[in-house]
């Protein structure tokens, strides 16, 4: 399905990230993977998918600072000559009350979960309209659409997303480029189990489906909005939460 095709995947080394980029990767993709932390468990997921039908190479770097986006585009471009797909997956949360919330707190999520699409974007735009094809997704969340008490700035960051994305799909819609959100409930991935057992509890009692998302429900739906035929679909919000948000 995407043999020959090469994703930039931001976090794309763990959580929600890994499984798309293992879905990408199953299909025939070769996959830049970018992570800043956690160089151990990149690798190891790179092991895991030595043997699948696509490929791939680990990039660290910081989405939050323009030039090295700059440098991981460069550099995947100068290997593989491509950047079909861009993920921006890469997402962080700093929680705490709007009144125990510093400025560093909140310009850090908004920098690592927002202007990193940008950055990211801006970065492999030029190329993409050189092409004349491109797709973008950016993974929001669903605290961008409903708010949640100690999440003001991973609310704001992800809430972004949607008007972020909307806007370069009207700049982008003729020149064949598409760009798309995915914004996931809660879903069983590291940073979901972080949360307190009985806090988490009162949250899946309230999903309608009765459970936690997986990551690859997620992964699935990213690339479905990826493929040839899902050209006619840009400025669009998929929801993967369960019915929790409608």
């Amino acid at each position: 399905m995407f043999s020959g095709k090469v994703a930039i995947i931001t976090g794309g080394s763990r959580g929600i990230g890994a499984a798309i980029t293992q879905h990408f990767v199953s299909k025939g993709a070769h996959v830049a993977a970018g992570y800043n932390r956690g160089k151990e468990q990149a690798e190891n997921l790179a092991a895991q998918l030595g043997r699948e039908k696509g490929s791939i190479s680990l990039h660290q770097g910081r989405v939050d600072d323009f030039a090295d986006c700059q440098r991981v585009v460069n550099e995947v471009l100068e290997k593989h000559g491509r950047v079909d797909y861009l993920i921006n997956n890469a997402g962080i949360t700093i929680d705490k009350t709007l009144r125990k919330m510093s400025p560093e707190d909140w310009q850090q999520v908004l920098s690592v979960n927002l202007s990193s699409a940008f950055n990211m974007t801006k970065a492999v735009l030029e190329h993409m309209i050189g092409r004349g094809s491109g797709r973008v997704v950016n993974i929001s969340s669903v605290i961008g659409e409903t708010g949640n008490v100690g999440q003001a700035n991973y609310a704001a960051s992800k809430a972004g997303l949607f008007g972020f994305t909307k806007s370069i799909a009207l700049e982008l819609a003729n020149k064949g480029i598409t760009a798309n959100v995915v914004a996931p409930g809660f879903i069983g991935t590291e940073m979901v189990a972080a949360i307190p057992e009985a806090a988490l509890a009162k949250v899946v009692a309230k999903i309608p489906t009765g459970r936690l998302g997986k990551p690859e429900e997620v992964a699935r739906v990213v690339g479905f909005l990826c493929e040839d035929d899902s050209a006619y679909i840009t400025g669009a919000v998929y929801t993967v939460n369960g019915g929790l948000d409608m």
